[in-house]
Parts: C-alpha cells; sequence; structure tokens
C-alpha cells in the first residue's frame, strides 16, 4: 500500500518552512479547458459570414462578418437578447431573456459589446458567457457578430441537498486535509483555538460539465495550519453530494511563486471634502526623477502618494500607493491592515526613503498602465468605470526578502526584492503585467487555472511588456523588448536577470508541460509563454499599434472566462478581421499560432512512452490502487457531470474493466485493492462510508461510517486500514477485519494525539504517531502487528521533524520525513521491520536531494514521487517517478526514471514487480498509465 501528499498550490509568499511541497495525486481535472471536458475548438471561420461550431453545445462559439439589424430596445443587453431571442435556429438559446443576464456592455466610438451571463434555471453557470457584438449606424443598432459559451446540454436539477454552512465546511476541510497532508502534519497542536480557515459562500453555481454538475461555490481564505502560509482557494462543492469536485487558488502573481476586503478609499482620517490634487517628484530606482500626482493630506500634515488628477470619474477614486514595508505577504492577501497608511512626504519631493522602497516607482509606474489603457482604448482605470488603483510597497516572506508580486482582485502588492533583486515595483512591465490582471478581471474574467490561467498570465505579459516597451521607445526588433522584469536586477545584466522571455521559442509540442491544477494552478505561468510568444510575434509583425488593438479587442469582445489556448487564437483572428486586418497582416496572425503549436487538437499530438490503462480520467482530489495484478481508479463519465465510480482493470490492460462501485449519486473514490478485494470511500451528505466488494463480484459491504476520511486507504488479505478525521481536522488511523467490521480499532484523533499515513502488508499496519508526552510533542514512526497486537517503535524522530506518508513490504517499513526546515527537500527512510537497519534512500540534503511526496513499494522495488528542486520550475523540475531496484552485484541499489514522459506524473501506485501505475498529466488531461520497467535515464 501506498500513500501520498495530496495536492498543493503555490503561496503567494513561502511559508514560515518551505518545502516546495508538490501537486499531489488529486489534481486529476485535465490541466486543457479546466472544467469542460471536450475536444478542442476549431479555429476561426475562414471567411466572414461564417459560423464556428461550438464545444458540447448547439451554440456557435463564433460568427462572424455578418451585418443584421438588432430589435429596437431601450438598452444595448435588450437589443442583444432580442437579437440572440429572433435568431434562435442560429443560436439555439431558447429563451435569451430567461437563461442570459447582462455582466456588461463596452462601448468604444459606435461600437458596443454586451456581456452576457448564462443562468441556468436561474443559477448562473460557471464561464458560460455569450457576447454580442453591435455598431450604431442611422439611430438603429446593426449586430456584426457574436462569441462565447453558450452551453445548450445543461439539464441538472438546481435543488440544493446540502445547505452553506454544510459545504463551507466540507470546502474548509478539503482545504485544511491538502496543506496538513503536503506538509506532513496533522494538523495543529493541542486544543483546537479556532480554525485558522474560513469559508465563504457565493451560492448555487452550475460547472457546465456535461448536463452539469449543481455546486456550491465556497471561497476559503486564512493561513496554512502547519506554517502560516496564506491561502485562498475557490472550492466547488457538489450540492448533492458534498464533495469537492474543483479547486484552485485565487491568487494572481507575476512569476511562479516557489478576512476582510482590501478598501477602495484611504484611512480614515482623510479629510471629509478631497484635497484637491498636485504634483510633486521623485526619483526612481534608475535614478530619473519623474513627476507624481501627489495630495496634501491637513490630517497627515504632509503630501502623500495619491494621485487626483487622472480618474475624473468621481473625487474619491485615486491611484494610491500604501506603505507595506516590513509586512508579511499572507497578511496583505486578500485583506487589507486598518493601520496601513500611504507614503508621505513633509514637502512634494519625495525623498530616498519612498525612491529605495520602490513607492516612487510604483506611483509613477500606476499612472503609466492607466495613461496606456485611457489613452490607446478609452478604458477608465482596470474596471473600465474608474475604480481606484490601491499599490501596497514593501511586502517581505516573514520578514525576509520578497521577489514577486501579486493582484488579489482588488488591488497589486509589490515584493521589497533582496540583494540582486529591487523592489518588484521597479519594472514598468510587471506593473503593467499586475494591473492588467485587474482588465482581465473586470472584461473576460478568464479563469486562473490550466489553459485559460495561462492565456490570463500571458495577456498580462503581453500588456505589460508592451506599455514598457512603449515608455521606453524600444524597437520590436530589440532583442531585449520580449524581456519581462529585466530591468529589476542590481548587478546582472537585462537577459540574465529577466524572469520570462516572451521570445523563448516555445511551442506546444516541444514545451507544453501538463500539470495538475496543484502545481502552479495547472500551469499558468509554465506554459504562458506559449500563448504570450505567439501575440508577441504578431506585435513585432504588424507593428505596436494594430497589435495592440487587436489584442485588446480579442480581450474584451471575444475571450470567455474557460477559453483555452484554441479558443484563444479564435478570438484573436477574430477581433483581427473585425479590424480590417487582411492580406499579409491576417497571415502573419495566423501563422504566429501555428508558428507556437497552437492548433486545432493540438494536444493529441503530445506522445508518451507509458501503456495507457485508462484514458482522461475525469475526476478530482482522487488517487488510484493497484495489487496482485489489478489497479483500482475513480472516473466519472466522459463529460465529468456524472459523480465518480471505481473501476478496477489488469495491470497488464488484458480483459476488460469491472465497475466496482454503485451509481448511487455519492462520490466513490480512493480505491485500493490488494488482487482480491477492493474498499474505497464514498462521500455523501450524511458522511464518508468505507466500503468494499471482492473482484469476483458479489455485494457491496459497508464497513465503517464517518464524518470525514483522509486519503489512506488500503487492504490485505483480511485487513483494512484508513486514515480518518473528526471534527476542527483532528487526524486518526482505524483498522477492522472483513470478517468482522463492526469491531474497529482506532488510533489518534484526539487533542493530544494524532496519527496518519497508515500502511497494511501482510496483517501488519505502519503509520505516523504524534503525542503529548509529559507536555512535550513526540513523533514516532510505528507497526502493528494486527493479529498480536504488539506495537514496535521503528524510529522516533528528532525533534522539529515532520513525519510524512509510509509504505509496507514484507521486509521493510519505508516512510518521508522533513527535517531540515526551508530547505525544499525531503527523506525517504528504509527500515527492518524491527527498527534495524535504518537507511536514507533519498537523502534530504546532498547533490541528490529531492522533494519526495509519495512512496509506494513492492517485494522487488520502491518508488517514489519527487521533484527536484530548482530556482524555476521547468519539466525537469517537476514530479517523476524515481525507482530503487536492487543492482547487478545484488550489494546495493539503482536509481531510475520510471518514464520519460514530459508532464507530471502522480499518484503512483506499485505492482507486481518493478511495474508501476500512476496517473500522467502529459496531454493536459490525466491518463492511468503503466510501466513494467523503468526507463531508466532520461536526456
Amino acid at each position: 500500500m501506498r500513500h501520498s501528499r495530496t495536492r498543493s498550490e503555490h503561496p503567494v509568499a513561502a511559508p514560515r518552512t518551505r518545502r516546495h511541497a508538490l501537486s499531489g495525486a488529486a489534481a486529476l481535472l485535465g490541466a486543457a479547458a479546466l472544467v469542460v471536458t471536450a475536444a478542442p475548438a476549431g479555429a476561426a471561420p475562414a471567411a466572414p459570414g461564417t459560423t464556428a461550431v461550438g464545444e458540447g453545445t448547439a451554440t456557435p462559439a463564433l460568427v462572424d462578418g455578418i451585418r443584421e439589424q438588432a430589435p429596437v430596445a431601450r438598452t444595448a443587453a435588450d437589443a442583444a437578447r432580442a437579437h440572440l431571442a429572433a435568431r434562435e435556429d442560429r443560436y439555439r438559446i431558447a429563451d435569451p431573456v430567461r437563461d442570459l443576464k447582462p455582466a456588461g456592455t463596452l462601448t468604444s466610438g459606435g461600437r458596443q459589446t454586451v456581456r452576457l451571463q448564462q443562468t441556468h434555471h436561474g443559477v448562473p453557470v460557471l464561464g458560460g458567457q455569450y457576447l454580442v457584438r453591435m455598431e450604431r449606424a442611422g439611430g438603429q443598432r446593426i449586430v456584426t457578430g457574436t462569441s462565447g459559451r453558450y452551453f445548450t446540454g445543461l439539464r441538472t436539477g438546481t435543488t440544493a441537498e446540502i445547505d452553506d454552512a454544510l459545504a463551507v465546511e466540507r470546502a474548509v476541510d478539503a482545504v485544511r486535509q491538502d496543506l496538513t497532508a503536503r506538509s506532513f502534519t496533522a494538523g495543529p497542536d493541542g486544543e483546537d483555538e479556532g480554525t485558522p480557515l474560513a469559508g465563504t459562500s457565493h451560492g448555487l453555481v452550475v460547472v457546465p460539465r456535461g448536463t452539469g454538475v449543481l455546486t456550491r461555490h465556497i471561497t476559503v481564505r486564512g493561513t496554512d495550519p502547519a506554517h502560516g502560509e496564506p491561502v485562498l482557494r475557490e472550492v466547488y462543492i457538489d450540492a448533492r453530494a458534498g464533495y469537492p469536485v474543483l479547486q484552485y487558488s485565487g491568487v494572481r502573481t507575476f512569476r511562479a511563486p516557489g478576512t476582510a476586503a482590501a478598501r477602495t478609499r484611504a484611512a480614515r482620517a482623510r479629510a471629509d471634502e478631497p484635497a484637491p490634487g498636485t504634483t510633486g517628484t521623485g526619483v526612481r530606482l534608475d535614478g530619473t526623477t519623474v513627476s507624481l500626482g501627489i495630495t496634501r493630506d491637513d490630517a497627515r500634515d504632509a503630501y502623500v502618494l495619491r494621485d487626483r488628477t487622472r480618474i475624473q470619474s468621481s473625487p474619491d477614486r485615486v491611484l494610491a500607493t500604501w506603505d507595506a514595508r516590513g509586512r508579511w505577504a499572507s497578511d496583505l492577501s486578500g485583506a487589507w491592515p486598518e493601520d496601513l497608511r500611504e507614503f508621505a512626504s513633509p514637502t512634494e519631493r519625495f525623498g530616498a526613503e519612498a525612491t529605495d522602497s520602490g513607492a516612487v516607482d510604483a506611483h509613477w509606474a500606476a499612472g503609466q498602465v492607466y495613461d496606456y489603457y485611457r489613452a490607446k482604448f478609452g478604458r477608465d482605470s482596470l474596471d473600465g468605470h474608474g475604480m481606484t488603483v490601491n499599490s501596497l510597497v514593501g511586502a517581505t516572506d516573514y520578514g525576509q526578502p520578497y521577489v514577486n508580486a501579486f493582484w488579489d482582485g482588488r488591488k497589486m502588492v509589490y515584493g521589497s526584492g533582496d540583494a540582486e533583486y529591487r523592489p518588484l515595483s521597479a519594472a514598468l512591465d510587471v506593473v503593467g503585467h499586475e494591473m492588467t490582471h485587474g482588465v482581465i478581471e473586470h472584461s473576460a474574467g478568464l479563469v486562473y487555472a490550466g489553459q485559460s490561467g495561462a492565456m490570463n498570465e500571458a495577456l498580462a505579459d503581453y500588456f505589460g511588456n508592451a506599455i514598457e516597451s512603449d515608455a521606453r521607445h524600444l524597437s520590436m526588433d530589440d532583442p531585449d523588448s520580449a524581456l519581462l522584469g529585466e530591468t529589476l536586477c542590481r548587478t546582472k545584466d537585462p537577459r540574465a536577470c529577466a524572469i520570462r522571455d516572451l521570445n523563448d521559442g516555445r511551442t506546444t509540442a516541444g514545451s507544453f508541460l501538463g500539470v495538475g491544477f496543484g502545481t502552479d494552478n495547472g500551469g499558468v505561468h509554465l506554459n504562458s509563454t506559449i500563448f504570450a510568444g505567439a501575440l508577441w510575434d504578431i506585435r513585432e509583425a504588424l507593428g505596436p499599434d494594430l497589435a495592440d488593438k487587436i489584442v485588446y479587442k480579442a480581450l474584451t469582445e471575444y475571450l470567455t472566462p474557460l477559453d483555452g489556448f484554441t479558443q484563444g487564437r479564435a478570438a484573436v483572428v477574430a477581433a483581427a478581421r473585425q479590424l480590417k486586418t487582411g492580406g499579409q497582416n491576417l497571415a502573419a496572425v495566423q501563422r504566429a499560432f501555428t508558428a507556437h503549436g497552437i492548433v486545432p487538437n493540438w494536444e493529441k499530438a503530445l506522445g508518451i512512452d507509458s501503456d495507457v490503462l485508462l484514458s482522461r480520467v475525469n475526476t478530482y482530489d482522487t488517487h488510484l490502487g493497484a495489487g496482485g495484478g489489478w489497479w483500482v481508479a475513480a472516473n466519472s463519465n466522459e463529460s465529468g457531470s456524472e459523480p465518480y465510480s471505481v473501476w478496477a482493470g489488469r495491470t497488464d490492460g488484458k480483459g476488460q474493466l469491472k465497475l466496482m462501485s454503485p451509481n448511487d449519486g455519492r462520490y466513490h473514490v480512493n480505491p485500493a485493492t490488494d488482487g482480491r478485494t477492493v474498499v474505497w470511500q464514498a462521500h455523501g451528505p450524511a458522511g464518508v462510508d468505507i466500503l468494499a466488494r471482492p473482484l469476483a463480484g458479489g455485494p457491496v459491504r459497508t464497513l465503517w461510517h464517518g464524518r470525514s476520511a483522509g486519503t489512506a486507504l488500503g487492504v490485505d488479505g483480511d485487513v483494512v486500514a484508513f486514515a480518518y478525521s473528526n471534527h476542527g481536522g483532528r487526524a486518526g488511523v482505524a483498522h477492522l477485519s472483513l470478517k468482522d467490521p463492526t469491531h474497529v480499532e482506532t488510533i489518534g484523533g484526539g487533542t493530544y494525539h494524532r496519527a496518519t499515513f497508515p500502511s497494511v502488508h501482510h496483517g501488519k499496519i505502519v503509520y505516523q504517531d504524534r503525542r503529548r508526552v509529559r507536555a512535550v510533542y513526540e513523533s514516532t514512526t510505528r507497526l502493528i502487528d494486527v493479529a498480536t497486537g504488539e506495537e514496535t517503535v521503528i524510529q522516533q524522530a528528532a525533534p522539529q521533524t515532520s513525519l510524512g506518508p509510509t509504505a509496507l513490504t514484507g521486509d521493510h517499513v519505508y516512510w518521508l520525513l522533513d527535517a531540515v526546515g526551508q530547505n525544499g527537500t525531503t527523506t525517504l527512510r528504509r527500515a527492518g521491520l524491527d527498527g534495524s537497519g535504518v537507511t536514507d534512500l533519498s537523502p534530504e540534503t546532498g547533490p541528490d536531494a529531492r522533494n519526495v511526496s509519495e512512496v509506494t513499494a513492492s517485494a522487488d522495488a520502491v518508488t517514489m514521487v519527487a521533484r527536484t528542486p530548482a530556482a524555476e520550475t521547468g519539466n525537469a523540475t517537476l514530479s517523476k517517478l524515481w525507482q530503487f531496484t536492487p543492482d547487478r552485484k545484488g550489494d546495493g541499489l539503482r536509481r531510475s526514471r520510471v518514464s520519460c514522459n514530459r508532464g507530471e506524473q502522480l499518484s503512483a501506485a506499485a505492482a507486481d514487480g518493478t511495474r508501476v501505475v500512476w496517473l500522467d498529466a502529459t496531454t493536459g488531461v490525466s491518463d492511468v498509465v503503466t510501466r513494467a520497467r523503468p526507463s531508466g535515464t532520461c536526456a
């Protein structure tokens, strides 16, 4: 049996004890389209007046090149819906007034683009948006095109069986379980002093998989219970079964990171009548003196970085720069400290303090970005309606240097920098990038996960770089024009300093990294330059002015929240056509995407070196199992709309798959098998059941019922062992006999005694134990002989050591541990069943140290899922399978890569011999795959 840490997120700031935790075996939903499990969309229409077919829907994804008079209506939204209703034969939207709610109208000159939000029986549909583009001519509205996603196949009911309170509880439990598992902890020690996590319900939302999944959308905020890192998760809980079907981080950062709402006005000390804006000066970190929009604050008897000169729609709406020096990034994400104040100066000239902190740069750059969007596109601030722009400068990583920046949905936060990197606000492209995230949020709303999230990053990179290139008067053939963050370094040259290069030449076929949502939110940074590179090629070919207009039009008038790379291509090409781009220029736009491999069905060209046992696993947050020549996995239907069922198959790929679980509306997940019996969890509104069924057939038996269960579950012969948790996340381990499941033995689960990560083999159970002994907490790895009750302490861990997943064979105990804080690596350790012969197979320190997150073992081999630490994440640093087997001499172990697949490898389960079954994300979706022997060394 094996166990692994569950999925992880990349924090805004690193935790106090950083492990760079891996995405575990959970984020199984394909990174390609986030929630819509369908084939990639086709390209844009070849000529005006044609229609592009939508995915899994009768409504066209794009109607282009038409000129049809819209029905007379009071508002643009009413006219748009009336047009859709009058053309039901084309759009297949039965009742646009009932099912499409106005979500905003963009007006530019005589053009109007209406964005409509789909509802299903009154419930919002995640990512369901349809756009209607119109022109005003002769007092009439003329429809010129439509596009977007309207899901005609939704049939789900809209009556929830769980209430908000239970949904919040399940969402918080899911996030807490993830956080504690990935950090090798059993939750906070001692008495429960109140959870550091809290959930807020946003009501019912339909997730558009197949016929639809009714969910409750919960935002979980707070702090990691183990290490205090910031948490901001969007969680969607099935509204009937109470199971999390989707989860991702909601913070948008500039680089892949290794609860009060923010205010839109300044501090309370501000006078009732706003003081008039004036102009001051300051020196940027590059030594140039710049003008700054400032305000005299009489309450502070000082001038503050509060620009009233730009936003004219309201005197209270400003561009303000705030002093966040020394504050933790985790305290600023999604929150607004009460004592935060704007940077101030006794005179109109802001001095060295404002310069060195990056405040002058942040304030000046915010004005430049505002002016760019206003001058080029007529856009008034990030939301298009004059919202206040707040910039917080000087954030730290728990008091240490912080080299990152983020947009949290309401404000920008810029890190302090370090000995090499200046404060992040010192780069205009970084400021432009973060502010563009705000523009995206208030236009296309691209969901920040998977391909839509990578496009979110790509568009932020494009406009951030465009703004800086224009401000610095860089030629498009200047090799530095494509670099982001290149001006941040104090000593390095621009190319060595840059965070990203939009001319890096990455393509889908050669560079796309398939990862789960637990790694970089599904690759939002890892894959962004594939799309951004195509956009930058367009700017180089067409020139800044036309290219910027095309990309902005695509963003604001064509893209919708769940679009992927292929839909992004279609949007940009359609926007180019709408702007009368033709001939060589239009060919250059299409050629740019083709050169980066963004073509219809590009995902199908990604190859693997493993055998596929089950393709397109449409599940989330569930693990694999293997034993006795069989593998087991949870899966949904092809569209991902049904609750999950457990399937079994032979590890050699022969024979037919077997359905083991009932289709009863519950989520059947985390299966395990010994080749004779399959056990699994069934999650429903009343809690969790442990179920069992023989592989040979027979009735499904309920072995245990409880409030919550961990992901660790195993069976061997008559013994079943599993993890569970009581209220507040108090973790415990339980075991029972298949012959008499009414007698359950439990370990831990209390305030001062926790137990985690059980594995079972031949009547023995290994687990991790943490208990208070004489006012001191001790952590030990323990082995129980179920028949005799004899317990052996395999090893007591050193203080401050965190103990992780385990595996067990007839000869050895294997376990993971983290003994050295903040080094980003962990240990894979082995010992005999009596605790003798302790050996570190993968040490935590040294040149070959890795961040090991999972371990699984057979009698012949032990396999670990591990990540190679590196400053920047790439294919070589993603989670991969490594296997230890006896060397040819028989006196040592040889370590080999199990597979050379590009992309993330998760949820390893040892089968017989050296065969391993795992979930592979190389192609952008998750497949159950296997290899009978290691590949060896990978290039």
